[in-house]
């Protein structure tokens, strides 16, 4: 395994961020690793890379314990944070050959080269950072965390505030070093997950609540029914709320709302609470279940650090 976490724990004065938690990464795997805001991601990251130490528990990347031999663990992980740190008043090279040379990696023009290679920061590469677009300093920033051609990347958010373009450009990055490197990957783009990642791990109030592949995961959900249904006049939602079954509404623009329900009857029950309410119903289909959907499901009830 490349991954290894055993029951860890992560707490801030009176504040349990991370709470008991495990869960393995196998060797060249790409995991998606998922939670709303304040759910504990950036904070496990942290403690495998050896960024911060944990209150309780421990693991190990690559069989190197990084409670006990952080330093040895950051020389095979590359980790790319929420916040990209960059010197922006440095070119992209020299950016780069100085992280190389305080890193005592040698030779230092080959990283550098072979960094720059693959993040595709060639154009770029004799600006300042400051000059550069959102998306080419995240490249940066990914350009750094491989530098060293680590064998385990940890990527926190690399595609936040980028636009489209920017957003397929690094997936296809990330896709590529995912054929030869372990990747665990953050972010909130489920389409992003669903594109790069074979395996999911879902955290929530500090705990695991999914750990699974995606296949595996939405076959589990399989029972949650999804409707797509346009009304011909506007309803409340707390009203399709009380549909017997329903466990969400979503209005997807005018009278349009998709309807969650744990129950196979979902299409009659509407279709009654359309009699009932003395509208028609314009169009009614069946919609597949998506990662998203699912994560909502999980995550909806439980309670947010």
């Amino acid at each position: 395994m490349s991954i290894v976490v055993n029951n860890l724990t992560k707490i801030y004065g009176k504040q349990l961020a991370v709470n008991n938690i495990s869960f393995e990464i196998g060797t060249g795997e790409v995991v998606g690793f998922l939670g709303p805001n304040g759910a504990g991601k950036s904070t496990t990251m942290k403690m495998i890379t050896g960024f911060i130490p944990p209150s309780q528990g421990g693991g190990t990347v690559c069989g190197i314990d990084f409670v006990e031999e952080s330093i040895d663990v950051r020389k095979i992980v590359g980790y790319l944070p929420e916040h990209n740190p960059l010197y922006l008043d440095m070119y992209v090279t020299e950016y780069l050959t100085f992280m190389a040379e305080i890193s005592n990696i040698k030779p230092v023009k080959k990283s550098v080269e072979m960094a720059i290679d693959i993040t595709n920061l060639g154009p770029e590469r004799h600006k300042k950072i400051g000059m550069l677009s959102k998306g080419y300093r995240q490249r940066v920033g990914l350009a750094q965390a491989l530098i060293h051609n680590p064998k385990v990347l940890i990527l926190d958010e690399p595609t936040s505030g980028l636009d489209p373009n920017q957003v397929i450009d690094m997936r296809n990055v990330i896709t590529q070093l995912g054929k030869e490197k372990t990747v665990m990957l953050s972010t909130h783009v489920m389409q992003e997950v669903e594109a790069m990642c074979s395996k999911v791990i879902i955290i929530n109030g500090g705990e695991i609540i999914a750990n699974n592949d995606i296949g595996l995961l939405k076959t589990n959900f399989s029972s949650f029914i999804s409707i797509l249904v346009e009304f011909s006049s506007a309803i409340d939602k707390a009203k399709i709320l009380q549909i017997e079954g329903v466990t969400s509404a979503e209005n997807k623009g005018g009278n349009s709302w998709k309807i969650q329900s744990n129950q196979a009857q979902l299409r009659q029950q509407i279709s009654q609470f359309a009699l009932s309410n003395n509208i028609e119903i314009l169009e009614l289909s069946t919609d597949k279940n998506s990662l998203e959907d699912i994560f909502r499901n999980l995550t909806k009830n439980v309670g947010h650090i």
